[in-house]
């Protein structure tokens, strides 16, 4: 019984012992659209992680949690966005997409809860980072109202984000044509989907009537 007791317990120790360890996140989607557990995280096409739940919470959203390998912990950052896709190597399976919008930043910490991203949402984010680079104060600004618009329904920011309109506002009408022509026709209707799912989120707070500022806002820039 002895031999056995302690063959039990080696056993135990080696399956601790081999458990993967990395950067465990929980990401927040409207639609997991097939998404399962064990289906796979990836990062510029390699295998950096998995999907290890995923559930519906009484908040009235669905929660993802995933783990991703130690050595790619770095590829998760604060400028980095969360989406699922069809994964490219496995038919008929989804997997979660990592895409950095800029390179650097600062890491997640362990445990940490991300707001999900849809592809057209990452794609278009992936896009104002590279406008960020042509229009000098005017990119920034608009890098600016997307980062604090990521910081809601947690923090009471809703009065900022209409400040960071305003000042937009303020940035096109020194712009060239051009340049006001390419916010008008590709980032506003890039905004105006963001604001309804800010809207759909504040829904479960009771606060959705908060956007009519920042909607009332935008239309002026349609008009600058």
């Amino acid at each position: 019984m002895k031999k056995i007791h302690i063959a039990f317990i080696i056993t135990i120790f080696l399956l601790f012992a081999c458990e993967e360890t990395g950067l465990n996140l929980k990401i927040r989607f409207d639609r997991i659209q097939g998404l399962q557990a064990d289906n796979r995280v990836i990062f510029e096409s390699n295998h950096v992680g998995q999907v290890t739940r995923v559930f519906y919470s009484k908040e009235g959203h669905y929660r993802v949690d995933l783990i991703i390998k130690e050595d790619f912990a770095n590829a998760a950052t604060e400028a980095s966005r969360f989406y699922i896709i069809n994964d490219p190597q496995a038919a008929g399976k989804k997997a979660v997409e990592i895409l950095q919008l800029r390179k650097g930043g600062t890491p997640l910490a362990d445990g940490s809860m991300v707001e999900g991203s849809t592809r057209p949402s990452a794609a278009y984010q992936k896009m104002l980072e590279d406008f960020d680079k042509q229009a000098g104060k005017l990119g920034k600004q608009l890098q600016q109202f997307f980062e604090d618009l990521s910081k809601l329904p947690e923090s009471d920011e809703v009065k900022q984000l209409q400040k960071d309109l305003e000042e937009l506002g303020r940035e096109m009408e020194k712009a060239g044509k051009a340049t006001r022509d390419k916010i008008q026709n590709e980032i506003v209707p890039m905004i105006k989907e963001e604001l309804e799912r800010l809207k759909k989120r504040l829904e479960n707070f009771g606060r959705e009537k908060e956007v009519e500022p920042l909607e009332k806002q935008l239309e002026k820039l349609t008009t600058t």
